[in-house]
């Protein structure tokens, strides 16, 4: 379980809510689908099935599909090939992870859903 300080969850919840502004921003410059983010907005929460295999498949699938390593790779490919898609799905993901993070949905600890980096869900924050 984390123990960061208050300061240091507000810094880290800022910087989630600026991913997701960035990423909608973006999305909105290149007159992307509206529909086709509303529709795949929530793909990455698939990954909640994971938690059937037990705590640890749980933790491990929800924190491959809730990294910014996988938009961030998503980026790196549309910078070499320029298809768009690359970039929508960079942008959708990167916006889902900054708004679940936004809510303290952190990445998961293999002792239950609840342990997250961003500290426990459903817990108030220790000073």
């Amino acid at each position: 379980m984390s123990d960061l300080s208050p300061p240091m969850r507000a810094v880290l919840r800022f910087e989630a809510v600026l991913v997701l502004i960035l990423s909608v921003v973006i999305y909105h410059g290149q007159h992307y689908s509206w529909g086709l983010f509303a529709a795949c907005f929530l793909i990455p929460d698939i990954s909640f099935l994971a938690y059937v295999l037990g705590k640890k498949a749980g933790a491990i699938g929800y924190n491959l599909a809730h990294s910014y390593i996988g938009p961030a790779l998503c980026g790196l490919v549309f910078a070499g090939t320029q298809q768009p898609h690359w970039l929508m799905a960079a942008l959708i993901w990167g916006a889902h992870i900054g708004f679940d993070r936004a809510l303290g949905y952190g990445l998961k600890y293999a002792s239950g859903f609840a342990d997250t980096h961003l500290g426990g869900l459903g817990r108030k924050p220790q000073r």
